[in-house]
């Protein structure tokens, strides 16, 4: 089990799952190093606001944001959402992701990340019966009323049934 995990397991004992999301992103140094933000997580977890901040901290040698802040405030959020909203049943991997940089940036940054109950529902039910699917969640990073995208961030994840994971792991690593 990882450092954070393990933090996050303990923590469950003093805060909401929605405030120790929050505060425990915006505290995390791998986290506070993208310049990123949360400034909103839903009790029941499905919608996460973040905002990015631009400052000397992010500029880029043309005196834009620097496109590594966007996407490492971005990059952890949609799996780590998806592992807190399902059980502990799957398996989760980011395997890959896509960026796409539509304007310079020379303000404030946000994104909204969010699930529904139906999309849920349907990863479940799919990865019952294909025992492991792939899905694609897609961000965008825009101003503050969200009117100009800046950016997009696409990312591919991996989910799995536990034990089909781990007997296809165990055929990998037997041969």
């Amino acid at each position: 089990m990882s450092f954070y995990r393990k933090v996050a397991e303990f923590s469950k004992k003093f805060l909401k799952p929605h405030l120790l999301y929050r505060y425990g992103f915006n505290l995390s140094p791998m986290y506070r190093r993208s310049t990123g933000r949360i400034i909103y997580v839903s009790e029941d977890l499905l919608e996460i606001k973040i905002k990015i901040p631009i400052s000397y901290k992010n500029r880029n040698y043309m005196n834009s944001m620097f496109g590594g802040s966007m996407f490492s405030a971005v990059d952890p959020i949609p799996i780590v959402q998806l592992i807190n909203l399902l059980d502990h049943r799957f398996i989760m991997w980011d395997k890959s992701a896509e960026i796409s940089f539509l304007r310079p940036v020379e303000e404030d940054l946000y994104a909204s990340f969010s699930y529904s109950m139906e999309e849920l529902d349907e990863i479940k039910q799919r990865v019952s019966s294909e025992k492991e699917i792939e899905i694609i969640k897609s961000t965008k990073l825009t101003d503050k009323k969200g009117k100009h995208v800046f950016c997009e961030v696409k990312k591919k994840i991996y989910i799995a049934d536990k034990a089909h994971y781990r007997e296809k792991r165990k055929k990998r690593l037997s041969q």
